[in-house]
């Protein structure tokens, strides 16, 4: 399959070969998200201890995009940055296997997210720069992405159901492996700059109001996704379900996602950026009190997690719209990485950290609780901080 270009119609976009790189990308999102607090928990690392490790390996993404969003922007070879990157993180991922204590694991994950955050931001670009003009088409291919993550949480959940999670980091190295393959099948676009990225244009372009405003709001969203990231699937477990179950649960999560991605072009030519944002904000608000109070009810569970249509896939493919929108040529590399590095890394790390220290002290219901008043208070900066924001243009 695959899909013409706006601007040249003889021009064709790679629809598979772009495909399957978010697909392998986010088998791998899909191994580590729900299951590495389970395999540290498993290897005897406290609820603190997990969450700190959490909060290291989330902070890489305050420097590592920016830099790598710079050096994609000045040299123009992003394919060679994503696929050094591919390289360097399963290598620094290898030494998982020298089963380090805690500050070894630290250091391994610090090193493997340093080049993993390398990756998907430079290929978000790739991405855009092959569909040129029709920028819309971005959710068709990205949502393989999601499929990808289904299959990883739904088998690997019913593969620790029979084997155990100390199979983890194998598995997650072979993943990595085709992650490599994928990234050796996309070429770089043609037609794009020849380079000489600006840090000063980026600035003045993310000084823009509305632009700042929203990747705000994003920090919070993703502060607020603290304990779902960190604890999520330790707290089911501890309220009775299975992994199967665990990972079934993160899969709706993902297929809700996918939903948003195929009409996601319709949702934002009908409603303002401000609109999107709030209600979003307030179903987070709404879901994560669900999640605290009934984590016992597998049906309010359940529809908790249709939630992360809003949370992740309309806040993310919002996001990204407004990136390619409001950022030229010469910086949009250092917009993914700032979009990469303050909103998932410093708020991941961030919220990542706060939940460790709630949960221990006060059980996990009260991290979930703090999340949702936090939205809450987000939802109401959007009512201010969008107030002069156009509608999107699709």
């Amino acid at each position: 399959m695959t899909v013409s270009a706006a601007s040249s119609p003889t021009q064709q976009v790679p629809y598979w070969r772009l495909s399957s790189f978010y697909f392998f990308y986010f088998i791998v999102v899909g191994s580590m998200v729900p299951f590495w607090s389970l395999y540290l928990h498993h290897l005897g690392f406290s609820l603190v201890e997990i969450g700190t490790l959490t909060a290291i390996q989330m902070s890489t993404r305050l420097v590592a995009p920016n830099l790598w969003g710079w050096i994609g922007d000045r040299s123009n070879k992003r394919m060679f940055i994503i696929r050094l990157g591919t390289v360097l993180t399963l290598v620094s991922f290898a030494g998982v296997f020298l089963q380090p204590g805690f500050w070894g694991i630290a250091l391994v994950m610090a090193g493997f997210n340093f080049f993993w955050n390398a990756i998907l931001p430079q290929f978000e670009v790739i991405t855009l720069q092959h569909l040129r003009h029709d920028a819309q088409h971005y959710s068709r291919i990205r949502l393989w992405g999601s499929i990808g993550f289904i299959v990883a949480v739904v088998g690997l959940g019913w593969y620790f159901e029979r084997h155990s999670v100390a199979n983890l980091p194998a598995l997650i190295a072979l993943f990595m492996g085709l992650i490599i393959a994928a990234a050796l099948m996309v070429s770089q676009p043609e037609g794009g700059r020849s380079g000489g990225g600006s840090f000063s244009a980026f600035l003045r372009q993310v000084r823009h109001g509305s632009v700042f405003g929203f990747f705000l709001l994003c920090f919070l969203m993703q502060v607020s996704h603290g304990p779902y990231y960190t604890f999520y699937s330790i707290f089911l477990q501890d309220a009775g379900y299975s992994k199967l179950e665990i990972g079934g649960l993160w899969a709706v999560g993902v297929v809700a996602e996918i939903g948003v991605f195929l009409v996601m072009h319709q949702i934002m030519g009908g409603f303002s950026v401000r609109a999107l944002a709030i209600l979003c904000l307030l179903l987070g608000a709404l879901r994560w009190w669900m999640i605290g109070a009934f984590p016992d009810n597998s049906a309010v569970i359940l529809l908790a997690q249709l939630g992360h249509a809003a949370t992740f896939g309309v806040f993310h493919a919002l996001a990204i719209h407004l990136i390619h929108r409001f950022f030229t040529a010469e910086a949009s590399g250092q917009g993914q990485a700032f979009y990469s590095a303050f909103c998932y890394g410093v708020g991941n790390a961030v919220g990542a950290y706060l939940s460790g220290q709630i949960v221990d002290a006060w059980g996990g219901a009260m991290a979930y609780y703090g999340a949702s008043g936090l939205l809450l208070v987000a939802a109401v900066l959007a009512y201010f901080l969008f107030s002069r924001v156009p509608q999107t243009q699709g």
